[in-house]
């Protein structure tokens, strides 16, 4: 364990020692990605140990905080959410290198570092504390921490609104643990976590409330995603990465570790989270599929993965409330594989994006287009995270849903259960998937296809070594998990047996889950595409290179001629206008020869700017009517207010 402490110390540590150089030093930057990425080795090795021994770690040591003790536990739980992280981390700080260079942002670049490996630190913390005392200032810091990664260009009048929106949702919830964690001990005798399968069920209605909340608020499930999709568009894009990778899955650990303690499952705790699930996958994707900012249409499809992994975690609840080792299996393997593999794609896809940004200058995907020709390795990089996000082979997203898809078709098997509208599940991640296929194919086309839409798309330039790499890592990540799925088995199997405290998980190798003929397939798919794509390339050498797109007949095409953003999309966006309610402005065409027209859409967030900012404006008025009404100014009102005053006081003492 003293190679986690000391990878925590380093990350953590990371960022200061470049306070004390010039604002416009290069030294300040090196010295922080060569403390974090000996930190996440650190950690690295420290897990890989953990789990090569087979044997879970501890350290506990005094501490003076009042019923807090220093005390660390990984075991194969955290062990799958921390591996990730050490790899998003390092990838993150070195692409930060070029993609934020400290000359070119000296006001903030400083401030972008501190708080980075400050974050870092902060949740290998939490995820590692065995402590309440302890996961709670992890906790705490991570989340002041995430403001301050948001609010990197505070000079920018949307970001400071999207770090307040978070820091007020981000305490809301840490109220809700605070509440959880005084339950838990109360009901364990302890501010230590409770050996799993230990506690009661008898009251445990208000600390699995508490908890849905305040984790699910961490991982943007909805209707409690509302300050995700601003905080990811405004932060830097290695920082949007390490937030969308690795921070929101604190939420999720959240809700895993605390399922893990109870020795009965209540049946409604796995249709509450199957319904949310569903809801966030669906209406995730669909707000997604309606974004004109790459930045916020990448933070809708965290909200819908979120959604995703919730269904998995429902189904395995739903496993241990009904006695179904196979359905807690596949279901939460599924669910914490896709924790690892949303992590590695949604920050390619944020890192590609960053290098897209960097290049245009603009979020908005109707300046971009033509920009494969311009960035090869971050158009093809970036189509790689596209098919892994879209759940297809050969690449990691496939594995985890599929995995998913089988849990939901389980209650099949048992008819006579009550388990039967589990399966509704399958219809939803197939919805899901092909939104999410439909939104990428609208991303890659409209952005690396086609003719520039702008200046700056037609003078964009590839990105520099320093940011491809770090692409390139987690796509051979993804493509790892997608190929070579059995490597995963022995954590899986460890965290399944951890969590539901039977020994049944280890048939997840067995017939109901053969990985080995998935990835078999895979490597068949994988060498059909090299081989076609090397007979295409050799037939395309012969094709003259000065040709523009085929412009459907038009000889001199021009960016007005191809899809927008807005049009692109809009008629699978209408068939979820009853809960988008999405702004047309435009877009009819009169007559045999119409005039020149113009279409384009809007959709403001369901539940933030359609529900809460009415709600909080119409308390407002109503609180300012009522102050006029009360404080009129008025001398009589005013002594009238006394006696009411004095009579109530007289009228309490005399009861």
């Amino acid at each position: 364990m003293i190679w986690l402490v000391g990878g925590i110390l380093l990350t953590t540590l990371s960022g200061v020692p470049g306070l004390f150089f010039q604002r416009d030093s290069h030294g300040g930057e090196r010295i922080a990605c060569l403390l974090t990425l000996t930190g996440t080795a650190c950690g690295l090795f420290a897990v890989a140990t953990t789990l090569i021994s087979g044997k879970d770690a501890d350290l506990e040591l005094p501490w003076a905080m009042p019923g807090g003790t220093l005390a660390l536990h990984l075991d194969p739980i955290a062990a799958t959410f921390l591996l990730p992280l050490f790899l998003i981390v390092a990838t993150g700080v070195v692409y930060g290198l070029r993609y934020w260079p400290q000359h070119e942002n000296p006001t903030n670049g400083r401030k972008l570092r501190l708080f980075y490996g400050l974050i870092s630190g902060a949740m290998i913390l939490l995820l590692s504390a065995s402590n309440g005392i302890l996961f709670l200032m992890g906790w705490e810091v991570m989340a002041i921490a995430g403001f301050f990664l948001i609010t990197t260009e505070e000079h920018k009048e949307e970001v400071r609104r999207a770090g307040y929106i978070y820091l007020i949702a981000t305490h809301a919830g840490t109220l809700a643990l605070f509440a959880l964690f005084a339950l838990l001990s109360q009901a364990s005798g302890a501010l230590m976590f409770p050996v799993a399968h230990t506690l009661p069920t008898a009251g445990s209605t208000l600390i699995f409330l508490l908890g849905l909340f305040g984790f699910g608020m961490k991982a943007g499930l909805m209707p409690l995603h509302i300050w995700l999709p601003g905080a990811h568009a405004a932060a830097p894009s290695h920082a949007s990465a390490l937030l969308s990778g690795v921070m929101i899955k604190t939420g999720i650990y959240g809700l895993v570790r605390l399922t893990s303690l109870f020795a009965e499952i209540p049946a409604w705790w796995g249709w509450t989270l199957l319904l949310l699930g569903m809801i966030s996958g669906i209406m995730g994707v669909a707000l997604a599929l309606a974004q004109h900012d790459i930045k916020r249409l990448l933070a809708y499809h965290s909200v819908e993965n979120i959604g995703i992994i919730a269904i998995g975690l429902g189904l395995a609840l739903l496993g241990r409330s009904y006695h179904l080792p196979e359905l807690v299996a596949l279901g939460l393997a599924g669910c914490l594989l896709h924790v690892i593999n949303h992590g590695l794609f949604k920050s390619l896809l944020f890192l590609s994006a960053g290098s897209v940004i960097h290049a245009v200058g603009s979020r908005e995907i109707d300046h971009f287009g033509g920009l494969l020709k311009r960035q090869p390795w971050t158009g093809a990089l970036f189509l790689g995270g596209a098919v892994a996000i879209s759940a297809l082979p050969p690449f990691n997203g496939f594995i985890s849903e599929w995995l998913i898809y089988l849990g939901a078709f389980q209650p099949l098997k048992h008819p006579a259960s009550a388990l039967g509208m589990a399966v509704l599940a399958a219809p939803a991640l197939a919805l899901i998937g092909g939104l999410a296929l439909a939104c990428f194919v609208k991303v890659f086309g409209v952005t690396f296809l086609g003719e520039p839409r702008s200046k700056a798309a037609a003078h964009a330039h590839e990105a520099p070594k320093a940011m491809i790499a770090p692409m390139a890592l987690l796509l051979a990540a993804c493509a790892w998990i997608g190929l070579l799925p059995t490597t995963l088995l022995p954590l899986l199997n460890g965290a399944i047996a951890g969590w539901s405290g039977t020994t049944g998980s280890a048939q997840l190798a067995g017939t109901f889950a053969p990985l080995g003929w998935v990835s078999l397939a895979g490597w068949l798919l994988l060498t059909l595409l090299i081989v076609t794509g090397f007979r295409l390339h050799r037939r395309s050498r012969k094709v003259p290179r000065d040709v523009a797109t085929w412009g459907c007949g038009y000889r001199f095409p021009t960016s007005r001629m191809q899809y927008t953003a807005s049009s692109f999309a809009d008629s699978l966006v209408r068939q979820f206008n009853f809960g988008l309610w999405s702004k047309r402005h435009g877009g009819k065409v009169p007559g045999l020869f119409p005039p020149a027209a113009q279409f384009s859409s809007h959709t403001p967030d369901a539940v933030l700017d359609r529900v809460l900012f009415p709600a909080f404006r119409g308390t407002a008025r109503l609180c300012r009517y009522l102050r006029a009404r009360i404080q009129n100014g008025e001398t009589a009102c005013y002594l009238l207010y006394v006696v009411l005053t004095v009579i109530a006081l007289m009228t309490f003492l005399t009861l």
